[in-house]
């Protein structure tokens, strides 16, 4: 079974109506995530020296995710003020504090360089190391989140093994985008569609995923939950449309739970 070490944003999602924080941010609910899948992930990333500093040290350690490289800075760690709508989350205000000047040292690149598959999102601050990674490599795996204009869609895809990306439905339009992204590098091009399920492109053939029915608590985290699940199943060596099930599973699962991963 292939390693896994996710790299990059980490925040506390808090809930003014609950009174309460979650530990969250794509590279953190990817790791705990891969350690429900069974995989023994690490976690590498900059907190606060603060309360939620602790906090999220604390949750991950207890989910079994490496925290041997999680350093605590001066200062805030990062937040993000969530709105529930009903079930359907809203993000508000975010303060990035001590992740603004988030970087790996060389000692920190020597350590993830251990790991078989590296995970990192858009506001992970992890791009410009991705290319050295990958000479080395490395599996490369990377979430676009929405964020469908990022110039990063023409820097990265070279560098990337797997391109994770939000879309609201399956559509010609998206399907040429996937394969626009196949062509300048990427190797599978994975699009979640909320409801919709999922959408990955190998540069042969489309695939699609359907969601799996559940009552939403809150939906806050499933695409990374689906993550999760697909790179775990990669991780096995499981093919691309079992790793697209396994991620429609570990979506489900946290649509249920409040937070993004409860």
């Amino acid at each position: 079974m292939k390693s896994l070490v996710t790299v990059g944003d980490n925040c506390i999602d808090v809930y003014p109506a609950l009174g309460r924080g979650f530990s969250g941010g794509n590279a953190v609910n990817v790791a705990v995530h891969s350690a429900r899948h069974g995989l023994r992930p690490a976690y590498v990333g900059w907190v606060g020296e603060d309360a939620y500093g602790q906090q999220l040290r604390r949750e991950l350690a207890a989910e079994g995710v490496d925290t041997s490289h999680l350093h605590s800075k001066p200062g805030s760690t990062a937040q993000t003020f969530v709105h529930l709508h009903g079930n359907e989350r809203v993000l508000g205000e975010y303060a990035e504090g001590v992740m603004s000047g988030f970087y790996l040292s060389e000692q920190d690149l020597s350590w993830i360089a251990r790991f078989d598959v590296v995970h990192a999102g858009i506001w992970g601050h992890v791009e410009p190391y991705l290319g050295a990674l990958k000479a080395r490599g490395k599996i490369i795996s990377f979430d676009f989140a929405d964020k469908w204009d990022s110039p990063l869609w023409h820097e990265l895809p070279p560098s990337l093994d797997y391109a994770f990306a939000s879309a609201r439905e399956d559509s010609a339009g998206l399907r040429g985008r996937l394969r626009e992204v196949s062509d300048r590098g990427a190797g599978t091009v994975i699009a979640t569609l909320g409801p919709g399920g999922s959408l990955a492109y190998d540069g042969q053939r489309f695939w699609h995923q359907c969601a799996i029915p559940v009552d939403i608590v809150d939906t806050m985290g499933a695409g990374d939950a689906f993550i999760a699940g697909f790179l775990s199943a990669i991780a096995r060596d499981l093919s691309v449309e079992q790793a697209m099930e396994q991620g429609a599973r570990g979506a489900a699962l946290t649509l249920q739970c409040q937070g993004a991963w409860g």
